[in-house]
């Protein structure tokens, strides 16, 4: 588990965000650029903080803390959605997987419409959350260790000194099955 302390200062959230029909392009060079500067623009007028964040090919999964008394994520969500689409739409826009009620609503091919998110309760729903979110390229097979996956906060918080730079690869993790 991870030795991450904090105070919540704010609301903080867990996401789950898919890609439309789960194409794998999440981990592309130039959407992944594209959600770095849409983070950075929606954060100077509606800040909020990056606790956790990992991209995998077809979703991605993060934590933020909000402002206290802010609960605008879904704002938020929509922005970055919104800038990340206008800037790769010529590199991933694949008209041909709309329907023709995505397509009268001027969908993206980008990203599944809706997300999931959880509100973190407390310190140990906030550490579970970090975990899993670190372990998930494990999980789903992409690498053997989590130090292994480029995508990832994990080697930030590694630097910070909340995470030992082997975790993940080992069998007691292995036996927490994040599910």
């Amino acid at each position: 588990m991870s030795r991450y302390r904090r105070l919540l200062t704010g609301p903080t959230y867990f996401f789950t965000v898919v890609a439309y029909r789960r194409r794998p392009i999440f981990c592309d060079a130039a959407l992944r650029t594209a959600l770095r500067d849409a983070i950075a623009t929606v954060r100077r007028t509606r800040p909020f903080s990056v606790d956790a964040w990992v991209l995998l090919p077809d979703h991605m999964h993060c934590i933020w803390t909000l402002p206290e008394d802010d609960h605008a994520y879904s704002i938020r969500w929509a922005e970055i959605k919104r800038y990340v689409s206008s800037w790769c739409r010529p590199k991933l826009r694949a008209p041909n997987l709309l329907t023709q009620a995505a397509l009268n609503r001027r969908e993206s091919t980008i990203w599944q419409r809706r997300f999931w998110e959880h509100q973190i309760r407390d310190e140990t729903d906030f550490d579970r959350h970090m975990d899993y979110i670190h372990f998930n390229p494990v999980k789903h097979k992409y690498v053997k260790q989590v130090n292994a996956w480029p995508h990832s906060t994990f080697h930030r918080h590694v630097r910070g000194g909340i995470y030992p730079g082997d975790w993940g690869g080992s069998p007691e993790i292995e036996e927490l099955h994040f599910e």
